[in-house]
């Protein structure tokens, strides 16, 4: 099946929008047709190189919500066998066979979709931008914030506070009644203090901030040093995302044995919190932040993302 899509045939490179052979659907996949595809912080990783694993040509994109016979849907960004211990035991973003969208199968930045009938599900309505925006940010923050055990009055500070996933999470944060420290840049200040209860722009933000609870890494390299200085003796940081795609290195890595502090990896989210998330967003208690751009933009959209342009999440519509 040939459909058009953004075709990413070298990495650092911009996407090609042409023709692409997606393959053709077995008898338990259906065809969505994508209305709009949120941009994640994963897809730009991928996009540098940051996956030595992959190999161009590739057709990006697991934050996928369209149609099926005229029916709104959205699709689970990735694919589990559902047989091994981790599905077994609800934890399917663990599985030992796992495969997203736009890496082991070409995914959502094209006209249409092919996905396994099970990696569907019902929306309760039709503003696809919406959900493409807020779900994988949502359920993102939903799955860190059981990591480290967030609840109300926890003092909890986030990275990349203005970005994609940083301005669900901290909606997400307020939500669970917890006292929020963002970090973001100066730029997106104003707008990420209306979910804040302290907004930092410094790089050495460890100056004026000490003693939180629990560090939500959005960042990763750039900024866990100062994470880790900010954070109590055992304190946890739950490591969410390392958007350079750099090496990380604990500068002090005396600091957090004498603190004891817990570094814990976030592995994305389960099914039953994407749900959770879809219930937030369409209930409006979680508003989602987005710049929408028509998917022959897509490379206008990658770059204001690199240049710290978009407020919250940029969305490809179609």
């Amino acid at each position: 099946m040939r459909v058009l899509a953004a075709v990413l045939r070298e990495f650092n490179k911009p996407f090609n929008i042409e023709e692409f052979d997606v393959g053709e659907p077995g008898p338990n996949d259906v065809i969505v047709r994508v209305k709009a595809e949120g941009i994640c912080g994963r897809d730009l990783v991928i996009w540098r190189g940051g996956f030595k694993n992959l190999k161009p040509p590739l057709v990006l994109g697991h934050e996928i919500f369209g149609e099926v016979d005229g029916r709104p849907v959205g699709v689970f960004g990735a694919i589990t066998d559902g047989t091994c211990p981790y599905c077994k035991a609800g934890k399917e973003n663990l599985c030992l066979n796992l495969q997203f969208f736009g890496e082991g199968r070409p995914g959502g930045y094209a006209e249409a979709v092919i996905a396994p009938k099970n990696n569907v599900f019902e929306l309760p309505d039709s503003d696809y931008v919406k959900y493409a925006a807020a779900i994988c940010p949502l359920a993102t923050a939903i799955h860190a914030s059981r990591l480290g055990n967030v609840g109300p009055r926890t003092r909890v500070l986030v990275t990349g506070a203005g970005g994609g996933v940083g301005i669900h999470t901290i909606q997400y944060l307020k939500y669970l009644g917890a006292y929020v420290i963002s970090i973001t840049s100066p730029t997106k200040a104003d707008f990420v203090a209306r979910y804040s209860d302290e907004v930092i722009t410094d790089r050495e933000f460890s100056r004026k901030v000490k003693d939180v609870d629990v560090v939500l890494e959005i960042v990763g390299a750039a900024t866990i040093n100062e994470s880790l200085r900010a954070l109590r003796r055992e304190g946890v940081l739950v490591l969410i995302g390392n958007t350079e795609g750099e090496e990380i290195k604990l500068a002090r890595p005396a600091l957090t044995v004498m603190r004891e502090h817990r570094i814990v990896g976030s592995a994305a989210y389960t099914r039953r919190e994407v749900l959770e998330a879809v219930d937030l967003v369409h209930k409006g208690v979680i508003k989602p932040v987005y710049r929408v751009y028509s998917f022959r933009d897509v490379n206008q959209a990658y770059d204001d993302l690199m240049n710290q342009r978009v407020l919250g999440r940029a969305v490809l519509t179609f």
